[in-house]
């Protein structure tokens, strides 16, 4: 960890810049480059690079990055910051800028829906206020300090999101970002191989309340959701604003699924606790295009592609199944009348990753979809362990090993994928999007 003096002096020479980057090969002119390390790589290596690409400085924590022969106590002379752990640096200077800003900020995590609340939150609070907020969803312990090192002096109101796979892990970014404010949007089945089970994934979103009840800060808990109002009732020192999903009635969105009602609830909650106008609210949230293939309906030339496949977990896997299922297809198009489902593998699920498919394959089986296509390995393990008699089958079932296996089939047999209403959900490692072109 950098001593204050040290994370002193670089923000000094941030102030001057304002831009961060991490990446050597994209590096904006007068950028300050961290040379962070990884499994498979070393930024140390690429520290001269960003520099003759136009890096002001760069900060590295291998001596040996510095040019041959030059002294470390002359690194900033040649624009170099030498430091023992490049990334505590970077999270060291996040922390002090933030401080600096002197902002309200809240926090947004949970399982299921953090990115789109996020970004309803910040179409909502937009409305009143001068919001910088996590771009995409860099909310790990480099997104976070980048979303917080990326807010202009002028912002009125920081929103940043937080996600985690192992306990800490946000308490950690907690003690970055410093919230004043917080949202759990739920807790469910997620990173299970990290988190050990349902109670380590309790007890990790609950960090946030920790935090808050530590801080004196204000957290939004929907009363409705059994498990958040047990994990509020368990910090009585924690501040609350109670809300119910009601508070998302009459509220008209375009994102797709009745399970993005508890999103749109917690945005105008909150919202209305600002003081955001309740006609601003509702026009925010109805002007809020999602995009990244999250709850995004998308229109193409035969068919209508429901793509919330940038992520999947048991959790929200059964609540776009159970949406999905009591859709009827002509709602969103006279035209269709058939659904199909596009599912791929659910990652990070450890050793209860067998049972986890296997028990969305049963609640896919006791659906009346014409056909659902099943990506991934272990959704194909899921099927053969299963030995369905065909003679039992209701509908036609298809199974791929990977997405590169199911383009090769279903780009010569696009013939039964004209006029259907499409979900594909999965997670982000399965690529499911990949898909989108060819319906």
């Amino acid at each position: 960890m950098p001593t204050r003096q040290q994370t002193e002096a670089l923000y000094e020479i941030y102030r001057k810049h304002r831009t961060v980057t991490t990446d050597s090969r994209n590096v904006p002119e007068g950028a300050l480059f961290f040379a962070l390390r990884g499994p498979s790589f070393d930024g140390n290596a690429f520290a001269a690079d960003a520099l003759a690409a136009g890096a002001s400085l760069a900060v590295v924590d291998d001596p040996a990055a510095l040019p041959a022969g030059l002294e470390p106590e002359r690194a900033a002379a040649a624009g170099y910051f030498l430091t023992d752990n490049v990334l505590e640096t970077l999270q060291a200077l996040a922390a002090l800028h933030r401080t600096r800003l002197g902002i309200p900020v809240l926090a947004v995590t949970g399982t299921n829906g953090k990115t789109t609340t996020k970004e309803l939150l910040t179409a909502v609070l937009s409305r009143k206020f001068k919001v910088s907020a996590t771009q995409g969803n860099l909310n790990n312990h480099i997104g976070v300090p980048l979303t917080l090192l990326s807010m202009p002096d002028d912002t009125r109101f920081g929103i940043v999101e937080m996600g985690a796979s192992t306990q800490g892990e946000i308490a950690r970014l907690c003690r970055i970002a410093r919230p004043d404010y917080g949202i759990v949007t739920n807790v469910g089945k997620a990173h299970l191989e990290g988190f050990g089970d349902e109670e380590g994934v309790k007890a990790a979103k609950g960090e946030l309340y920790d935090w808050l009840a530590e801080t004196g800060g204000l957290a939004f808990i929907r009363k409705d959701d059994g498990t958040l109002a047990e994990m509020a009732a368990r910090r009585p020192a924690l501040r609350t604003v109670w809300y119910e999903a009601s508070a998302a009635d009459g509220l008209k969105s375009r994102l797709a699924g009745s399970y993005n009602r508890f999103n749109i609830a917690a945005a105008a909650a909150a919202g209305r606790h600002f003081g955001v106008p309740e006609k601003e609210i509702h026009a925010a949230i109805r002007d809020y295009v999602p995009s990244i293939n999250r709850s995004q309906i998308i229109r193409t030339s035969s068919n209508i592609v429901i793509a919330d496949c940038y992520n999947a977990n048991p959790s929200s896997m059964r609540a776009a199944l159970e949406w999905f299922g009591k859709l009827s297809a002509c709602d969103l198009d006279r035209t269709k009348s058939e659904k199909i489902v596009f599912l791929g593998d659910m990652l990070e699920l450890g050793r209860w990753s067998a049972a986890e498919h296997r028990s969305i394959l049963d609640t896919v089986l006791g659906m009346d979809f014409k056909r659902a296509v099943l990506i991934g390995r272990e959704f194909c393990h899921a099927v053969s362990e299963a030995d369905i008699p065909k003679d039992d089958m209701k509908m036609s079932l298809m199974t791929f090993p990977d997405t590169d296996v199911a383009l090769f089939y279903l780009r010569d047999r696009l013939a039964f994928l004209k006029n259907k209403v499409i979900l594909l959900k999965g997670s982000r490692g399965i690529a499911l999007e990949r898909i989108i072109r060819y319906l």
